[in-house]
């Protein structure tokens, strides 16, 4: 694993294990609408709470971005690579007109998000471990594996938040229960 890694860090105790960034939230030029999930729900969420009287921002964690050589643990770089390139990625998203988008607007738009997502995942399951419980309101993307993505998920932030806590010997092994968004309704 690479000693470089700042994905781990430690929170203020009167913080919640309450991981969320605004830039979670996926805004691509309108295009997000293309997509049969709401692309800011994460926003959604966080908002709602905050109106509750549930949350106010002191509470919230901010993650880091995953890295290349964090993702490299899960990924292989064959498939990394593979994101530098529209159609792929349009793929995964299941939003055919991102194909047509030059790959450094996807990169920003789409996959930052998505990184940053997969860092509040390994940072929450550190802090899971630490205070008990922890929330990362994104994340989830149960999808996608070490050499492919799909249904909307570029990369497999829950084999990494595994692997983390593994290689940082904090578990022995972990048990995945999949709760999908349409397992709601």
């Amino acid at each position: 694993m690479s000693s470089e890694s700042k994905l781990y860090f430690d929170i203020r105790e009167d913080q919640w294990p309450l991981v969320y960034d605004d830039n979670y939230n996926v805004s691509f030029l309108g295009l997000e609408r293309f997509h049969v999930f709401d692309a800011k729900k994460w926003r959604n969420i966080i908002q709602y709470l905050k109106e509750a009287g549930l949350i106010t921002e002191e509470h919230l964690v901010r993650p880091l971005e995953a890295q290349k050589s964090d993702l490299q643990i899960v990924h292989t770089r064959k498939y990394l690579k593979s994101l530098k390139w529209s159609p792929k990625v349009a793929v995964i998203a299941e939003v055919p007109v991102i194909a047509l988008v030059p790959n450094i607007l996807v990169q920003y738009a789409y996959l930052k998000p998505m990184r940053l997502q997969t860092g509040g995942s390994v940072l929450a399951g550190k802090l899971a471990l630490e205070r008990g419980w922890a929330i990362n309101v994104g994340g989830g993307f149960h999808h996608c594996s070490g050499d492919r993505g799909g249904g909307f998920c570029p990369y497999a932030d829950i084999t990494l938040l595994i692997q983390f806590l593994v290689l940082h010997d904090l578990i022995q092994n972990a048990m995945i229960v999949d709760l999908d968004a349409h397992q709601c309704y």
